[in-house]
């Protein structure tokens, strides 16, 4: 009998995408998507799908016996942006629902996959080609969480022996989800207003460099990790992950070679704070070397891809 997954956050830009990719692998019957509020497409709908809260441990453990699951991604997590505005629920939602999950791992044998993410880093930490191990200093508190949650994994991995793996990811760029609150999300907006608007206002500024992922490089990131034989996690804290970099002005010319009318504004709000304490590029060797990570997408490849992904889903011209 196939062992069961439970996704936590299915509904979510991270869960939208890797759901039907486990499920093509796996068997639509053996990965269960779970939400919490936000309703499932038609695409997470053809497998087991269960509304719960992860923060709830009684919920959250009645599923994983309903199951018998044997491997949780736990992907729900309030973003950066939004983070701010509501920092308590912030602590709440990401450090409550991964303590419930850890706990559970250790005591029904599960093996843990958990987001971490660029915010993790601050102001203080080097900015171009920032190393695996450096400097964790946070200003939001959402960075706060993935410190506090690196620091909790490794620790229930070395305390009790729970498998629990993670990556860093930087700003994931994906055609399914809507942007979902997070800083590097006017990637994803951008293409939405350039098809419908032809035109689109940046709250960053056009030289904002970021780290930047298509979603699909993620998605063979988080299963890659979670098949590597065990002897090959050297890092339990959350190993950095990489791609491509570039700025919005950089994003924006590339679009505009599709849609040549196209144009790009540039008006900063809070978000650029929370930008400029991001690195401009990640040094994810350690990945590379350990468990033989490589991205696939350009930033020319994963334009040309969103554009005509999104013109089908739009129905746009």
């Amino acid at each position: 009998m196939a062992e069961k997954i439970l996704v936590i956050g299915a509904t979510g830009q991270i869960g939208s995408d890797l759901v039907p990719a486990l499920r093509a692998k796996f068997g639509n019957e053996n990965v269960v998507g779970m939400g919490s509020k936000a309703k499932p497409s038609e695409e997470l709908l053809q497998g087991p799908f269960e509304f719960a809260d992860a923060a709830d441990r009684n919920a959250l453990e009645a599923l994983i016996k309903k199951y018998e699951i044997k491997t949780v991604y736990h992907l729900a997590s309030i973003l950066s942006a939004k983070g701010e505005q509501d920092p308590e629920l912030a602590w709440k939602v990401n450090m409550g629902s991964l303590k419930n999950v850890l706990d559970l791992a250790r005591e029904y044998k599960m093996k843990v996959f958990w987001t971490s993410s660029i915010a993790a880093f601050g102001p203080t930490t080097p900015r171009d080609n920032t190393p695996q191990r450096t400097v964790l200093e946070p200003t939001t508190m959402y960075g706060v969480t993935k410190v506090s949650g690196e620091l909790l994994c490794q620790y229930y991995f070395l305390k009790h022996g729970v498998d629990v793996r993670s990556l860093r990811y930087p700003g994931l760029i994906s055609y399914k989800a809507l942007p979902g609150g997070g800083t590097t999300d006017y990637a994803i907006a951008i293409f939405y207003e350039a098809l419908q608007k032809k035109q689109y206002t940046c709250f960053l500024r056009e030289d904002s460099t970021l780290p930047m992922m298509y979603m699909p490089d993620a998605i063979k990131a988080t299963i890659n990790i979670m098949e590597a034989p065990a002897s090959k996690i050297a890092i339990r804290t959350s190993y950095n992950l990489a791609a491509v970099s570039f700025s919005p002005k950089e994003i924006a010319a590339e679009v505009k070679k599709h849609i040549p009318e196209f144009q790009c504004t540039y008006v900063p709000d809070f978000r650029q704070k929370i930008a400029d304490s991001w690195p401009k590029s990640i040094d994810d060797s350690a990945a590379r070397r350990d468990w033989g990570w490589k991205h696939e997408y350009t930033l020319e490849r994963m334009t040309k891809e969103m554009l005509e992904k999104l013109s089908e889903k739009l129905g746009a011209k």
